[in-house]
């Protein structure tokens, strides 16, 4: 029996039904394409009528029972079982409730569908599934690893494994007749990481803009905690899931982020301690990596990798300049001998960059032949700041939105004070990448004219954010003697990643801090050079590398 008809009657406006029968009118019969409203069914406690079995908690339905048709400007009510309900992608293709049969109403046929059987719930008991109800948690199954109080987000491996399971889940076969619930417990910090990947979700694969996928996972009074850095301490900065919303959504806007071409087995191994730690911030175009040392060696549980670990990589993925934030651990010739530009702009650990640095790294990377890889001592604070720098300036993304990218593609990244700096810079990189746009398209018309010459010549006097970087020496927590001598802030980091990815027998921290200082010490004698000062030299010839590749096959696997 046809779902919009009664008692085997069909009635004159049955495409206008509500999923609850009632007749909505005229009125509907034409309007702007898209849903004409989202139903959010919200309940708490045992006693609610859309409360899971056997749990006590908030629910949310992400139910959309009206969808328009682009091409026909009909309504068209979503009502019935879900098994009345055909995938276009199967051979029930031909069956659409359209009755021109448009394309773009089949297109969009099982995104709704989806939208109709995905749910996401948070309980205090765990439920058990029924006939018409699926639930599943990833709370104990795709978990950050912190550094120290940092809790999320999670990176883009566990984002994209669980797009992949929801995806198959809603695909079952099995399946097709039960709504599919994603629960979380009690936990405050996996509370908000649950959030963030159905959010993510809702985002990438169900064409939510931020705030709509923001609205539907704040039900009730649910609120999430903020995400904080990875420093020791306090904290006093933190991003939201909307940042983080906003910062897939961008990401996909500028093709950082496309997951039927995005490689699970690559990044998972390499961004493992033992096998390089590195990770692309930007495909193609920026690597953020683990700082190299002298010679490679397991010292004490803790993973140091030679300039010739890298070497092979970054050829065949067309890197061609390297930029050292940190003091010499290596000798540079190790890559400029193999072909590679290498610059050396140092600052203290755990601190922010003077503007003569900022502009002389964005300088660097916008003359770049080809992808830039950027490390300090462990590749988190120094270098996400500076790559954080030029994504504002050439995406136009808010600090919170860069800050939130980079930490999903490589945790822990900006770190402490650095967080408020980019902040600070958020408004006058705007500014310079308007200027740097303007530019370039009065290049490519022939239409450069002397004013904006001037003008973009004053704006390369001024300083970065209009002001000078005042007390710059108290707000260092680090001095250059620490750097070489001392343990920093990078060498916590990179340990504590190291420690526990590593299948090594566990070391105490104190004894690999020890072994990594000494190392520092007997590895490159040579410190000098200046904050702002740059090193290059040219390409030659290439070395010999130590650098093991994934054995696993690059994975083909699209989500559609």
């Amino acid at each position: 029996m046809d779902p919009r008809s009664r008692g085997g009657k069909r009635r004159a406006c049955c495409k206008y039904l509500s999923p609850a029968g009632t007749c909505l009118g005229p009125k509907y019969k034409r309007g702007a394409a898209g849903p004409v409203a989202t139903l959010l069914r919200l309940s708490s406690g045992p006693s609610a009528p859309c409360a899971p079995r056997g749990g006590v908690g908030a629910c949310a339905w992400l139910l959309t029972p009206f969808l328009c048709c682009r091409i026909c400007v009909s309504w068209h009510c979503i009502v019935g079982q879900i098994t009345r309900f055909h995938d276009p992608d199967s051979k029930g293709r031909q069956k659409s409730w359209c009755p021109g049969r448009c394309g773009w109403f089949r297109g969009n046929f099982q995104k709704q569908v989806f939208m109709y059987r995905l749910c996401f719930a948070i309980l205090y008991s765990r439920p058990k599934s029924a006939s018409n109800e699926h639930y599943f948690s990833i709370d104990n199954e795709l978990e950050y690893e912190n550094f120290y109080a940092d809790f999320g987000p999670l990176n883009l491996a566990m984002v994209y494994r669980y797009c992949c399971k929801i995806n198959k889940k809603l695909k079952s076969i099995t399946m097709l007749r039960k709504k599919i619930i994603h629960f979380t417990g009690s936990d405050e910090r996996k509370q908000a990481n649950a959030a963030f990947l159905v959010g993510c979700y809702m985002v990438i694969y169900l064409g939510r803009t931020p705030e709509e996928a923001y609205r539907i996972l704040i039900f009730g009074d649910t609120s999430y905690i903020p995400f904080r850095d990875a420093a020791y301490g306090s904290c006093n900065y933190y991003i939201t899931l909307l940042d983080c919303f906003h910062a897939v959504k961008k990401a996909m806007q500028y093709g950082f982020l496309d997951f039927n071409t995005f490689n699970l087995d690559e990044y998972e191994h390499y961004e493992k301690a033992e096998n390089g730690d590195f990770n692309w911030i930007i495909p193609d175009r920026f690597i953020a990596f683990c700082g190299p040392h002298a010679r490679s060696r397991l010292e004490s549980g803790y993973h140091q990798h030679s300039p010739e670990t890298y070497i092979p990589y970054f050829k065949n993925h067309n890197v061609t300049t390297i930029i050292r934030l940190n003091k010499k651990m290596y000798d540079a010739k190790r890559f400029t001998d193999a072909g590679f530009d290498h610059h050396d702009l140092f600052f203290a650990d755990g601190s922010t960059p003077t503007d003569t640095i900022v502009k002389e790294f964005l300088d660097i990377c916008e003359n770049a032949e080809g992808a830039i890889a950027v490390h300090c001592k462990a590749g988190l604070g120094r270098t996400g700041t500076l790559i954080a720098c030029y994504i504002m300036k050439h995406y136009r993304m808010t600090a919170a939105e860069t800050i939130a990218w980079v930490r999903i593609c490589r945790p822990g990244s900006v770190i402490g004070p650095q967080q408020q700096f980019l902040v600070m810079k958020q408004a006058s990189l705007w500014l310079e990448g308007d200027y740097f746009r303007q530019k370039l398209r009065g290049q490519e018309n022939g239409q450069h004219r002397t004013s904006l010459s001037r003008l973009l010549s004053g704006v390369d006097d001024i300083s970065i954010n209009g002001v000078e970087n005042r007390d710059k020496q108290e707000a260092e927590p680090y001095s250059d003697d620490d750097e070489m001598n001392g343990v920093t802030q990078g060498d916590r980091l990179r340990v504590l990643k190291s420690r526990r990815q590593s299948k090594a027998k566990a070391v105490p921290l104190t004894v690999i801090l020890q072994s990594s200082v000494q190392s520092c010490k007997t590895s490159e004698p040579d410190a000098s050079g200046s904050a702002g000062i740059t090193h290059r030299t040219t390409r030659s010839a290439s070395r010999k590398s130590s650098f093991k590749s994934p054995s696993v096959s690059r994975t083909k696997a699209v989500l559609r």
